[in-house]
């Protein structure tokens, strides 16, 4: 395989790098493997390369296998510089970018080029069972369409209601000096707001929420200073400006660029923001490896990603 020294700091730049197949499969190799090519089948290291067909073949168990194998890439006959074209964009693009664009920029189908985002996502998803420590704001928001947009009936069961009936609750904790996680919630009970944070922040923490009486329950386990936004919205450090910031962020992409987000759909575009919001100090090229080194080990097939039953 062909290793080139420079590697790329633009898209234009990534375009051209992995245009050679042999360079795309070497770069997703190291990355998956650093101390070399690991047979997926027996767990094998010694192997011969099958140079015309980018293939390795386990000397052990005689069986051959690419670098895409128990990737996001699996069974996808997308070649590689389209998916790391396509993992570049997606990762450094500030709203996020549509199925429609992605497809007319790399050449895909608009069905090829959704089930390419999807499968980026599952590699952006940040898999941790730290919890957060120091300073911790904790906040919760709603996404759903506006009445103005919706279909007849559904704008008529929305006027008849009152409340985010019609969206799909979603909390966050933020560490101020690290990252945010949040998550699509069923309902914003006390109980289940008060799990939520008991599971991602350390007890003994610093934590900021306005006076929702979700947050009641914790400030026995936790320095829990709460700002009452009905009076106002900062008080010295105690603000949950933060997370606000990251829901803003959030409802920008989602409204400006994806427009119309399937609820059971929402927990995947979450988790697209979240890692481009964690990796804010980093540049294209790290926001790029960084994704690439974690596409091992998840796969996500149509059927699982419609909803569509198999026998």
């Amino acid at each position: 395989m062909s290793v080139k020294k420079k590697h790329p700091d633009t898209l234009i730049e990534a375009i051209r790098y992995f245009a050679d197949l042999d360079v795309a499969t070497g770069f997703v190799a190291a990355l998956r493997w650093p101390d070399g090519p690991v047979c997926p089948e027996c767990g094998g290291k010694h192997h011969s390369y099958l140079t015309t067909r980018r293939l390795w073949k386990c000397k052990a168990c005689k069986k051959q296998f690419s670098v895409k194998v128990g990737t996001i890439f699996e069974d996808s006959p997308i070649p590689l510089d389209k998916w790391l074209a396509a993992i570049w964009m997606i990762a450094n693009a500030k709203n996020g970018v549509s199925s429609h664009e992605l497809g007319r920029s790399i050449g895909l189908t608009q069905k090829s080029a959704w089930f390419v985002l999807h499968r980026v996502r599952l590699a952006m998803q940040t898999k941790t069972f730290d919890r957060l420590t120091g300073e911790v704001e904790v906040d919760e928001t709603f996404v759903g369409g506006k009445a103005k947009f919706m279909h007849p009936a559904k704008r008529r069961a929305k006027i008849k209601s009152t409340g985010p009936h019609d969206k799909t609750a979603v909390v966050g904790v933020l560490n101020r000096d690290s990252e945010v996680r949040a998550s699509v919630i069923p309902h914003i009970h006390k109980a289940t707001l008060e799990r939520y944070v008991r599971r991602h922040v350390e007890p003994g923490s610093a934590l900021y929420s306005d006076s929702s009486y979700g947050y009641a329950g914790l400030a026995g386990d936790y320095d829990h200073c709460v700002v009452n936004h009905a009076v106002k919205y900062v008080d010295g450090r105690v603000h949950t400006n933060g997370l606000e910031n990251f829901w803003s962020l959030l409802k920008r992409g989602l409204k400006g660029t994806y427009v119309s987000v399937e609820p059971f759909h929402l927990f995947r575009y979450l988790d697209e923001q979240v890692f481009r919001f964690n990796t804010r100090k980093d540049n294209d090229l790290g926001r790029f490896v960084t994704v690439v080194a974690r596409v091992s080990g998840r796969r996500l097939m149509y059927d699982a990603l419609i909803g569509r039953a198999t026998t």
